[in-house]
């Protein structure tokens, strides 16, 4: 290590460990924890070094993502304000300023990789290590419940660690099936964030499995945030997933705050539901009371356990669910993302690894290898994979993948309609066009079902078309024609 190098790490551990123990006074001095924000954002701009792609982006899309940049800014004031685990405030720290603008593993990863294959790698992996759970809802997306179906633990492990020394990712999102309920060779989720203690991970959970002791080990980790969960109010939420949840998910969260834990909610948008989780009442609950600090909104997709197409937000409510989100982001500075109505932030389609980075690629419990959650067709397994002496590379060299980003750049090149970026929803014959091509494996029987189906493929494509013509004068006037993006309406 360079003394320059040296001497930046030594600056960044005593301004990491002055935040940490400043963080009481931070909590309780809103004006001290503003400026603490305002130099941490102009630090970031400042040292980010990173590999980044040259691009003009469309003006509503800058419009947006402004937006978001000060949801994001309001977010940290939140996390301050909230007494976070010493732990967690040392550990984000040293993660974003150490391995990212420091060390530098991160951007050598991924130059060398540039370097060699001439696009980017995934910027981060979904894993669902397990489908286990203790839970059965009604559409589940994973058909979860009680199985034994995992990965080994040494597979998990090294899917973590191959993703870090080839790609340079260090952000893991994990799913399930139940995570909390993985188990394998003695060791769970909570062994992996401590046997990766340079890396990230965000997992999605019912929340039900959370006892003190779970949010005292998180706490201590300072690596992992749990997202939680809810499908609106307490009818609605133990309708879907069974009598009593909502209580035992909100007394995980306490339980959650109480340790000094970061973490979110997970919301899945139905045409019966839309509004109530997008009510300022919910809102309210939910990020002012129980202490939430994020928010992720999925639109039901019509794959998993009874799949299906009556449960999709129809195109209208689509739209509206748009207006709605951009509203709470715009006036009340919450970090709330809609993995279909956010595409403006993510230049669209992630599915795949995506040539322009910051794309990814799903593994399930099975190791089945999928471009996303949502698109359940599978042409490689890990653990094939791994036994023949391969790697990650040769699972993102797949040309099934391959296929679906050549399909990305194209529409993005084209300045194709962003607020229909999904390959499934939102293009779904172009999706069958390239499974008929490849011929992926259904990754169960429901996904075969789902393929085999005349009436699926004609509903959604039905659905495409109308929802196309929906959304795509938003996007000509008001992301590719507009000056200034005043475009929530």
């Amino acid at each position: 290590m360079s003394i320059t190098n040296f001497t930046q790490k030594m600056a960044i551990n005593l301004a990491t460990e002055t935040l940490v123990h400043a963080s009481p006074i931070l909590a309780r001095a809103a004006p001290v924890r503003n400026a603490a924000i305002q130099v941490g954002a102009a630090y970031i701009r400042f040292a980010h070094n990173g590999v980044g792609v040259n691009s003009s982006p469309p003006p509503g899309v800058i419009a947006d993502r402004a937006q978001f940049g000060a949801a994001i800014l309001h977010t940290a004031e939140r996390i301050l304000a909230n007494s976070l685990s010493k732990t967690v405030l040392r550990r984000a720290g040293n993660i974003v300023t150490q391995t990212i603008t420091v060390d530098g593993r991160y951007q050598t990863a991924r130059y060398r990789f540039f370097e060699k294959y001439g696009t980017y790698p995934p910027g981060f992996l979904t894993l669902s290590p397990g489908k286990t759970c203790n839970l059965s809802c009604v559409g589940c997306y994973a058909s979860a419940g009680p199985t034994s179906e995992k990965l080994d633990w040494s597979t998990f492990d090294r899917i973590i660690t191959e993703a870090k020394s080839l790609w340079g990712t260090f952000f893991f999102v994990i799913s399930g099936g139940e995570p909390m309920a993985y188990r394998s060779e003695g060791k769970g989720i909570l062994d992996a964030a401590k046997k990766h203690p340079d890396c990230f991970f965000m997992m999605y959970t019912n929340g039900t499995l959370i006892d003190d002791e779970v949010a005292e080990r998180m706490a201590s980790l300072g690596n992992i945030t749990p997202a939680i969960s809810v499908e609106g109010w307490r009818e609605r939420t133990d309708e879907r997933r069974g009598a009593g949840v909502f209580d035992k998910l909100l007394a995980g969260m306490d339980r959650l705050h109480r340790a000094g834990v970061p973490f979110g909610i997970s919301l899945t948008a139905t045409r019966d539901n839309f509004e109530e989780i997008l009510s300022d009442d919910f809102i309210d609950f939910f990020f002012e009371q129980q202490g939430a600090l994020y928010g992720w909104i999925f639109q039901y997709m019509p794959i998993g356990r009874s799949f299906t197409l009556d449960l999709m937000p129809t195109p209208q409510q689509r739209i509206w669910m748009r207006k709605r989100t951009w509203e709470i982001i715009r006036e009340r500075k919450i970090f709330l993302a809609d993995f279909w109505n956010s595409a403006s932030l993510t230049d669209g389609c992630l599915a795949a690894g995506r040539t322009r980075g910051g794309g990814y690629l799903y593994i399930d419990w099975n190791g089945a290898v999928t471009p996303c959650v949502f698109v359940p067709y599978s042409p490689v397994n890990i653990n094939d994979v791994f036994s023949k002496g391969e790697t990650l590379i040769d699972v993102w060299s797949d040309p099934f993948f391959a296929d679906i980003r050549s399909w990305q750049e194209n529409y993005w090149q084209c300045r194709g309609n962003w607020l229909a970026p999904c390959i499934n929803r939102d293009h779904h014959n172009d999706l069958l066009r390239i499974i008929a091509q490849r011929e992926p494996d259904p990754i169960d029987e429901n996904a075969s079902k789902a393929l085999l189906d005349p009436d699926y493929a004609s509903g959604l494509e039905d659905y495409d078309q109308k929802y196309q013509e929906l959304s795509g004068p938003i996007w000509e006037e008001h992301y590719l024609c507009a000056a200034r993006s005043k475009h929530n309406d």
